[in-house]
Formats: C-alpha cells, structure tokens, sequence
C-alpha cells in the first residue's frame, strides 16, 4: 500500500464535505432551505443514471457521473455564483480556473489529471456525455424552482427570457429535457412565477 498516495485521496475526500456547506439559490423541492453543492451534484448523477435514455447520442453513464459528481468541486473555494449574477459571471472563469489548481492537485498525480480533465470537459461542453451532464446540470434547478413555485426566481425578479436563454444549450444534450424546460419556462411564466 502506497501511504502517502491513500493521504492524499483522504485530503481529497475531506476537501470534498466542504461542498456541503457551499449554499446555492434553488431551494430544496419543499422550499425549507436553499440546497448546497453536494445535494446538486448527487441530484445530477442521480437523474444521470434515471434521464441517460433521453440523451440525444448514447452517452457513457459512468463517465457522465464521474463528471456531475466533481463539476462544482472548484467552488469550494471559487463560491457559487448565480446562473443571473453578471458582474459574478464575469470573474467566474478566473476564480474556477484558480480552484481547480489547488483542489484538484490535492490528489495524486494521475488522479488530478484525470478529475480535471473531467472539469475541463463538464466546462467545454463539447462531447455527448459533457453536453448531457450540462442539460442535466440546467434542468435540475428548473425542476426546483417549479416546485417551489418559483420561489428563487421570484426573489430574484427572474425573467422566463432569461431562463431560456440560460438554457440555450440544453437541447444540444437532450431534445427531450429542452422541451420539458420549455413547458417548464412557459407554466411558470403563465402563473407569475417568472417575469
């Protein structure tokens, strides 16, 4: 057994519980709190696993999990920032980018390699299973956000233009998904719950 190799996956590990206090915008489906980091992403391999069907291409479900479960990684230290969030959104590449070195590079070599190039991948949005991780990753917070009512939305003054364009890409992974967010976008928008 290579000790200092097993030190520093459990550093990783370790390093990974602090996504459980990473606070984002959706609440969670009974509207009682916001939902962290760690929730979002076992909610995303979750539906990866149920949802992989719906992929426009055939997609490797383990891969697409490996990548939803460390996509927000990087905001341990970089935050979340809200998908409307435009000063935010302008820096966020740079702080991710700064992230990524540090948190990936915790683990052994050949272990970092790999879940960064993960990131890279989840980030480019260019394979099938990248483009079906990040359809999941848009419809997620949408299915929150029309079960609360639009709650998040509401207290942002959220417009369904902006959810759409938000999710522009989201057909790319999955036709299927985009034209759920499209009803999803449209209910929502008829009760009020979006601008």
């Amino acid at each position: 057994m290579d000790k200092e190799r097993l030190k520093k996956q459990l550093e990783f590990t370790l390093e990974m519980d602090k996504l459980k206090y990473i606070e984002r915008q959706s609440y969670v489906a009974d509207g009682s709190r916001h939902e962290n980091d760690s929730e979002h992403s076992w909610h995303l391999a979750l539906m990866a696993m149920l949802f992989s069907e719906y992929a426009n291409e055939k997609v490797d479900v383990l891969h697409v999990i490996k990548m939803v479960l460390i996509h927000d990684a990087v905001e341990i230290d970089a935050g979340d920032t809200y998908a409307y969030d435009t000063a935010g959104n302008a820096t966020k590449r740079e702080r991710e980018e700064k992230a990524a070195d540090r948190i990936f590079n915790i683990l052994p070599e050949d272990q970092a390699k790999e879940m960064r190039a993960l990131w890279e991948e989840f980030e480019a949005g260019e394979t099938p299973e990248a483009k079906f991780a990040n359809a999941l990753d848009r419809v997620q917070p949408i299915m929150l956000n029309d079960i609360t009512d639009g709650r998040a939305w509401r207290e942002h003054g959220v417009a369904a233009e902006q959810v759409l364009a938000r999710n522009a890409n989201t057909h790319k992974g999955s036709e299927t998904l985009w034209e759920h967010v499209e009803s999803l976008v449209a209910k929502n928008k008829e009760l009020g719950n979006l601008k």
